[in-house]
């Protein structure tokens, strides 16, 4: 039976993906319970596992088929670029919803927080310190993505690698002072609604920057791998605006959050 594609549209081939991807995220979510209440990570381990899995192998079919089999033609990119439009424009409103509930608290704090914010129990961080620094890489980072941008539109080979090179070291770093200042956080989480509305949005904050940084990683192996050029190259091209996002989304946290919150 043969196939007459007269539509410049890809229809999707049977995948996997789609079922093993739900079946570990469940197995995620379902272990990380059993972690909160039995302090066991037997099974946040093998969600994690499958999760990792199927993303390495529905990325390598999708690099595939818009590398090799031709299959992302012009309408198909403008329907990437829409779809990757739609997924920002709904993380934007995914962090307005921690946004709403910080401003709702620290503009008009309840009587059980001593009507003051932040609460008199809270030692908040020093915004002139790690929190400064993090914004600096975080800029430093979207220049830099930027560069990589306009070296790959110039065929740039070399700049393009040494730009994502330095982006995805400005990413780990950025994680790993955040991860110090939690280690360093005078409250947690159950610390009343500040600790709750700090470490909801900064901690989500970061899942995004470390996602940031897996996307560039995977757009930097790409690019060994000459799957790049000036006129193909909308990987990357989502990979930048997913960066410039999380960027974004810091300047408001560090103004609102640490600055001002304080």
């Amino acid at each position: 039976m043969t196939m007459n594609n007269n539509h410049p549209f890809h229809l999707v081939d049977y995948s996997p993906w789609p079922l093993t991807g739900a079946i570990g995220v469940m197995t995620l979510v379902t272990g990380m319970i059993k972690w909160f209440h039995e302090f066991n990570i037997n099974l946040l381990i093998l969600g994690y596992m499958i999760v990792i899995l199927t993303m390495y192998q529905w990325w390598r079919d999708i690099c595939r088929e818009g590398t090799y089999q031709g299959k992302h033609t012009i309408k198909v990119f403008k329907g990437l670029r829409w779809g990757m439009i739609l997924f920002i424009i709904s993380e934007v409103f995914f962090f307005l919803s921690f946004f709403w509930a910080f401003f709702h608290s620290s503009l008009s704090p309840n009587i059980e927080i001593g009507a003051m914010w932040p609460p008199l129990s809270i030692l908040t961080f020093n915004p002139f310190q790690i929190p400064l620094l993090n914004t600096i890489i975080l800029i430093t980072s979207g220049v830099t993505v930027t560069w990589a941008h306009h070296a790959i539109m110039e065929n740039n080979y070399s700049q393009t690698l040494q730009s994502l090179f330095i982006t995805i070291l400005l990413g780990i770093y950025f994680t790993m002072l955040q991860a110090y200042e939690y280690l360093e956080a005078s409250f947690t989480i159950a610390d009343c609604i500040y600790g709750s509305t700090f470490f909801m949005a900064t901690g989500f904050h970061g899942l995004h920057v470390i996602i940031g940084t897996i996307f560039l990683f995977i757009c930097f192996i790409r690019h060994l791998n000459y799957h790049f050029s000036n006129k193909h190259h909308f990987g990357f091209e989502a990979a930048a605006w997913y960066w410039h996002f999380v960027d974004v989304v810091w300047l408001f946290l560090y103004i609102s959050i640490y600055w001002w919150g304080n």
